[in-house]
């Protein structure tokens, strides 16, 4: 029977774990890719199969460290804190004769005003892995998401969403204005914002360069795992090594299926944010092509 450590004690080990990692930032590694969204579109399913590489080391305490969002006032020693020693990447690199890469998962990143500027200044080199996905099905399990963590006090999805205009009403513009702010409503309640991707992939290929960035199909990658991962370490150019990882769906939460209603105006919203996508891909995304297909 496993042992269940304390959350108390969790919390010692974190923050005995931190300070030791600020104190050795010097010899540690900063990443050379990020997984940076979408929220609720697997991130944490492709996290763990990329963590599994042999090349590959992850974040030292947390999939996601939130530094370029929420925790940008800690300082640049900090997030460096939260990753591996360089020897251990040496080690790597005898051992398998290519460098190894360390990483991180913060969904946020993608939809934070101020996280893409703060990346493309303090990791100049970084590589960006999208996650997209149907953003109606997205919308849904954010808010059921949410929901479980005690984010969200209304239940329903329905008014949720009526909500959400008046829930970030002036958010952006706050933290636009004050790169110390924080809005809760803004990283926990913007449901229907979120699956705009082509919205928030332009201004990225902008800024960091569209080579830097490699958008991938949740749903490809759940029906078909082994060529979209393969097509992953090709862009991070991690080798092929070995057996696949164990692939799985991390954090489904089973939910009542959706108001047709509610699915089909939502359906609507997106239509023209999809075109874009589409367009920008050079490719239908999955839920698009399911949609094009004849009866």
């Amino acid at each position: 029977m496993p042992v269940q450590i304390p959350d108390t004690m969790k919390r010692i080990v974190h923050f005995g774990s931190r300070n030791y990692g600020q104190l050795t930032a010097g010899r540690r590694m900063l990443p050379q890719f990020l997984i940076c969204g979408g929220q609720r579109c697997g991130t944490t399913s492709l996290y763990r199969a990329l963590a599994a590489h042999p090349a590959v080391i992850k974040a030292v305490l947390h999939k996601g460290v939130h530094y370029f969002d929420i925790g940008y006032h800690h300082g640049l020693r900090w997030y460096r804190g939260h990753f591996p020693l360089q020897r251990r990447a040496l080690r790597i690199q005898d051992e398998l004769g290519v460098p190894a890469q360390t990483f991180e998962s913060s969904p946020y990143y993608m939809y934070h005003p101020h996280a893409l500027a703060r990346i493309a200044a303090d990791l100049p080199d970084v590589k960006l892995v999208v996650l997209v996905r149907d953003p109606v099905e997205r919308a849904y399990s954010q808010h059921a998401h949410e929901v479980a963590r005690g984010f969200e006090p209304e239940v329903d999805f329905g008014r949720a969403l009526a909500l959400e205009p008046s829930r970030l009403a002036g958010q952006r513009e706050l933290l636009l204005n004050d790169p110390g702010a924080y809005s809760f409503a803004h990283q926990h309640h913007a449901y229907r914002a979120r699956g705009e991707y082509i919205e928030y992939i332009e201004p990225m290929a902008a800024l960091l360069g569209r080579d830097r960035i490699h958008v991938v199909d949740s749903t490809e990658f759940f029906l078909r795992p082994e060529p979209v991962y393969d097509a992953v370490l090709d862009f991070l150019g991690l080798p092929r090594v070995g057996q696949y990882p164990a692939f799985e769906r991390h954090n489904a939460r089973p939910r009542n299926r959706l108001d047709d209603s509610i699915a089909s105006q939502l359906a609507a919203h997106y239509a023209p944010f999809d075109e874009r996508l589409a367009t920008w891909l050079g490719r239908r995304p999955s839920w698009l092509s399911t949609a094009d297909s004849p009866a």
